[in-house]
């Protein structure tokens, strides 16, 4: 759906957008979107982090039940 967009679909929502919540408030609107964003990316590389380290785990000990 937001692959449809395009430019002047984001241009329109852009000016919506500051029509709506003024020029003082859109910085504030845009800075906690990408530090929420960013939190976002960290919880997932966290996540994916953790399942990387269960899967090396596992790996190890079934190699070393291989090699015994």
């Amino acid at each position: 759906m937001l692959a449809n967009i395009g430019f002047p679909g984001l241009i329109l929502i852009l000016v919506i957008a500051l029509v709506v919540f003024g020029p003082k408030k859109l910085p504030e609107i845009g800075k906690a979107a990408g530090n929420t964003l960013r939190e976002f990316k960290k919880s997932a590389r966290d996540l994916t982090g953790d399942a990387t380290d269960e899967i090396k785990e596992a790996r190890d000990i079934i190699r070393g039940e291989e090699n015994k």
